[in-house]
């Protein structure tokens, strides 16, 4: 396992775990190829850093990755899906991977239950 830091990661297509105190909690995507903001590995765990960062409750010290990169992005989404299917993490569902941040989506005054237990400062 690597350290989650920023420009952890290549700058490809892949899919990658996140682990909290050693626990799985998070499975994601990166997809430079089919997505319109183009983001690689290296840029989407660098905005993890970036959320995680600043937050009570939890420190970056905490938390680690592992990636894998895929030729073609088909995997990537396949990849993404079976392991979220199989492994049933616990943030994916939470709203920590939203990339609308605060709040929860845009037009909705929900918390997400990631922001409650992880507050900003």
């Amino acid at each position: 396992m690597l350290a989650l830091t920023k420009n952890t990661g290549p700058k490809d297509s892949g899919i990658y775990v996140l682990y909290h105190k050693g626990k799985l909690v998070y499975v994601g995507k990166a997809s430079k190829d089919t997505t319109k903001s183009k983001r690689t590995l290296r840029a989407r765990l660098s905005e993890h850093v970036g959320k995680i960062k600043g937050r009570t409750n939890i420190s970056i010290d905490d938390m680690k990755c592992r990636y894998l990169t895929f030729k073609s992005d088909w995997w990537v989404f396949a990849a993404e899906l079976a392991m979220i299917t199989l492994l049933e993490p616990e943030w994916n569902a939470s709203g920590f991977g939203s990339k609308a941040p605060g709040i929860g989506r845009p037009g909705t005054a929900r918390i997400s239950r990631w922001d409650d237990l992880f507050p900003k400062q």
